[in-house]
């Protein structure tokens, strides 16, 4: 027998044991149920493929809060409810921190940034923004001054209108974005600027294509991307932001001074050059060019959406609204309002939170896997595993909320009125893979969603009642209400 014949042969034997201690592992170790598969597809027949959320949270119904489902030939683990997610989060953080490879992730951020890589970059990426986005204001007074300061820009843009119908998305999404690039690049865009209009819609259309159809089909086809226009869509708005990115670092570097660091990427830069013989974090272009465009897309789309959210809301619940505007005036009056204020406006606070709570952000989840074998209650997950994080789950968990599928307030208010917080409140997920801005983003909604409840009444567009307006979601990534129209009519 040739050479070749017995390495061939060596190597199916290697495979055939393989596969058998493979087999005998999962047989011998409790995976968790889940629907059966069909060949080829596994189940996505069953899931709804625009809002797969509330398929997974039917079937957990079924099979448990821990339970598997199949994507093409891969299977996945969906954690489901306020204590699975605590579990695996919280007391199992480490094993459930781990990003997944999924072909769109991979297309788009390449393992870099801070959203979507592992390891020791992500750990080094994580320190290192989370320190010098504090240094540049991140929950300190500094960023509180800036966030009042952007309330007025947003104030005055809604006058404008002068009590007539608008659309708020570009707008709400402007006002937000303007706070995470004055911290990343130490400046703000007028909201009538081409450019940071043409940036807005891109990160916009990014966030509406990743929860597509197409997309998630692409992930468990992956072969079958060249069909899928959605896909070359990202990509193609991934590289028009990105060079915008690139020629605002190119031009920074131009006038970066060490003694004079306004801005998180000056910051970047410095160490970028001060290590530039080490192979690291520092010395990827296209790692700080993800890494920017996760911070941007982070601390723009869902602060904008829950402030439209709270808007709508506010609108089909015109007694809540009227409740909020007399505790605002109230404890405030006219005065400008501060976080200091926020003990003193528990109602307020309240409705806050459950706007939170009701828009259900992201409903998925941004993407994990288990980086070593665990076991999770009853069952045991293998290394490498795909887990769906059903914060939706958690939000709308019947055994935490006294009325989960309703706008209700009082999920956060005790029998005197005061706010109390809730254990089962995770929009902004747990554990070691937590949103990094969420004390930025908690602070903006509460200055931004104030200042304008304190100068307006919201009222639906002319020929619109409160029973007209939809409360179903746009389909994409994040969650955030259809396109509404709406009369910002100034308060006496």
């Amino acid at each position: 027998m040739d050479p070749m014949s017995v390495l061939f042969l060596f190597a199916l034997t290697l495979l055939f044991l393989w596969e058998r201690s493979n087999f005998w592992k999962s047989n011998s170790q409790k995976f968790p149920p889940g629907p059966r598969p069909l060949p080829l597809i596994g189940n996505l027949h069953l899931l709804d493929l625009q809002r797969p959320y509330r398929t997974l949270f039917k079937l957990s119904k079924q099979y448990g809060p821990i339970f598997s489902i199949q994507l093409g030939s891969s299977k996945a683990v969906v954690l489901v409810g306020y204590k699975t997610m605590k579990e695996a989060l919280v007391n199992q953080a480490h094993p459930f921190a781990a990003r997944p490879k999924l072909p769109m992730l991979e297309d788009v951020f390449h393992g870099h940034g801070i959203l979507f890589s592992n390891g020791e970059k992500w750990k080094m990426t994580r320190r290192f923004s989370l320190t010098t986005l504090r240094d540049y204001g991140m929950g300190r007074k500094t960023i509180e001054d800036r966030i009042v300061e952007e309330g007025q820009f947003l104030i005055q843009k809604f006058e404008s209108f002068k009590g007539k119908p608008f659309e708020s998305t570009i707008i709400m999404n402007g006002a937000t974005s303007n706070i995470i690039l004055t911290i990343l690049f130490g400046m703000r865009f007028e909201y009538e600027d081409p450019t940071f209009i043409r940036l807005l819609n891109l990160v916009n259309e990014n966030i509406r294509l990743l929860g597509s159809a197409q997309l998630l089909l692409y992930n468990t086809f992956p072969a079958l991307g060249f069909l899928s226009g959605d896909r070359k869509t990202v990509l193609k708005n991934r590289d028009e932001l990105f060079a915008f990115l690139e020629a605002t670092y190119t031009e920074r570097l131009k006038e970066l001074d060490e003694n004079d660091q306004r801005s998180f990427l000056d910051v970047y830069l410095f160490q970028q050059q001060k290590n530039k013989n080490q192979s690291n974090i520092f010395s990827d272009n296209e790692h700080l060019k993800t890494l920017l465009g996760d911070l941007i897309i982070a601390g723009t789309e869902t602060t904008s959406a829950t402030l439209r959210w709270g808007i709508l809301l506010m609108m089909k619940y015109p007694e809540i609204q009227k409740k909020v505007h007399e505790e605002i005036t109230k404890v405030i009056g006219s005065a400008q309002p501060r976080m200091e204020h926020r003990t003193k406006l528990p109602y307020t606070d309240a409705v806050i939170h459950e706007v939170q709570r009701f828009g259900n952000i992201l409903p998925l989840n941004l993407a994990h896997s288990t980086n070593t074998d665990v076991t999770l209650g009853d069952y045991f997950i293998p290394k490498g595993t795909y887990v769906i994080q059903l914060l939706y789950s958690v939000l709308y968990d019947e055994s935490e909320w006294e009325k989960p599928f309703k706008f209700y307030p009082e999920h956060f208010l005790d029998s005197e009125g005061k706010f109390v917080k809730r254990d089962a409140f995770l929009p902004f997920s747990a554990g070691r893979r937590a949103c990094a801005g969420e004390t930025l983003a908690k602070m903006e909604v509460f200055l931004f969603f104030v200042s304008l409840m304190q100068r307006f009444t919201f009222q639906p567009a002319p020929g619109m009642s409160k029973e007209d307006l939809d409360l179903t979601p746009a389909i994409g990534f994040t969650i955030s209400p259809v396109p509404f129209r709406f009369c910002a009519l100034p308060r006496s």
